[in-house]
């Protein structure tokens, strides 16, 4: 059979193969002493509140089940809206919101709106990988700019500036990014912003983990900045619904009817149930819920990162928001002969019986010296895994 190009291009999702090993060990250790420690998807370990599953509930018990318009239930949009003025203090009308089928189909969506066969985005290395093949699945071509600590892992104007070529479509930012947890500073992405919009072209940012920031300094929306701005955000992350997949996208105006068109072609719309339930994110009681959660979330990297570093992995960045330690691995992998951060993910999930992730997913400039930590789980299993990698460490 013969299989497209673009199908071709797509590399596999390494977070994904690593995980299908790991879960595969840990269906042999499940009555040991040792199971497995999973640190290696992002993926919170609280669920729906309860007032979000009430209202899954209600909805299937009222038959309110059949399709919605193609841009999300209208309620939604409104408290979305809402959301923003007072969460962010920036007036985003309903009416440039896009309800989707996850951050996923709001990137696609966006991706198949904006980009030509042959242009070229402009990205971070590191950066998460399925956003880079949303680019190759429209046709397009990411080009993956190194990045260092001292820009915490983010790009600067001045990379944007003398990278832009005639293909260039834009940029495809992530704040706070994925695996590196860190945020772009306001000030610089106010400047990247600047540098696209000079060329004609488009700023594109991934803000999934916005609401889970935990330094003041960088907890505002890109859309503070100009809305021309085209923002993607979730409802899996801060208000742990992932398998639920909903997500929304933030457009101009005149972008709205075209998004509509190829959501109505490509996914009719999202899951009216989720949809439904999701009215019940914006509740005080939720939202006083996921504020706790937050905090939370925040109290592990408090503990994780300077276990991990007390350990010889290096954390260059402490992540200012996200669920993610990014930890430089290449002396801990000299001092014990090991080649690579793919060799150590292997190693630690096979002698520790902790899963985490290989940098190999997230781009290609010393990707190899890095692995990716998930602090999404517990802090009894975050101490149980630090434990795990002294013993083996030493």
């Amino acid at each position: 059979m013969q299989i497209s190009h673009r199908a071709q291009n797509i590399e596999p999702f390494y977070v994904m193969e690593v995980a299908k090993a790991a879960s595969e060990m840990a269906r042999t250790l499940a009555h040991s002493d040792t199971p497995m420690v999973f640190l290696n998807i992002g993926e919170p370990d609280f669920t729906a509140p309860p007032l979000v599953q009430a209202a899954a509930q209600r909805a299937i018990e009222q038959g309110h089940s059949q399709y919605t318009q193609a841009t999300g239930l209208p309620a939604l949009r409104e408290h979305i809206s809402a959301w923003y003025s007072s969460r962010f203090g920036v007036n985003v009308p309903a009416s440039r919101i896009v309800v989707t089928a996850g951050a996923s189909a709001a990137l696609q969506l966006a991706c198949l709106a904006l980009i030509n066969a042959g242009d070229e985005v402009l990205m971070p290395d590191p950066s998460y990988p399925c956003n880079r093949h949303f680019v190759s699945a429209a046709d397009g071509r990411a080009v993956l700019l190194p990045t260092t600590a001292e820009q915490r892992f983010q790009l600067s104007a001045d990379q944007v500036q003398a990278a832009w070529g005639p293909r260039t479509r834009g940029v495809l930012l992530a704040s706070p990014s994925n695996p590196t947890g860190s945020s772009i500073d306001p000030a610089e992405l106010r400047r990247i912003h600047g540098v696209v919009k000079a060329k004609g072209g488009i700023t594109m940012v991934d803000e999934i983990y916005l609401p889970l920031s935990y330094d003041a300094r960088f907890g505002q929306t890109a859309l503070a900045i100009d809305d021309n701005i085209i923002s993607i955000n979730s409802f899996s992350k801060y208000f742990n619904m992932t398998g639920w997949r909903l997500g929304w996208l933030v457009v101009p105006e005149p972008l709205v009817p075209v998004i509509e068109r190829l959501a109505q072609n490509l996914f009719i719309c999202p899951s009216t149930i989720a949809q439904h339930a999701a009215l019940a994110c914006f509740a005080p009681e939720s939202i006083a819920l996921y504020e706790a959660r937050r905090a939370e979330f925040k109290a592990r990297r408090d503990y994780f990162v300077p276990a991990l570093q007390s350990l010889g992995l290096d954390v260059p960045v402490v992540p200012d928001g996200a669920f993610y330690a990014w930890a430089d691995c290449s002396a801990v992998c000299a001092r014990l002969g090991i080649k690579d951060s793919w060799d150590f993910a292997f190693a630690v999930m096979q002698q520790a019986h902790v899963a985490v992730t290989p940098g190999r997913d997230f781009g290609t400039d010393q990707t190899a010296q890095f692995v990716r930590f998930s602090t999404a789980s517990s802090m009894a299993q975050l101490q149980t895994a630090i434990a795990r990698l002294q013993n083996m460490l030493a």
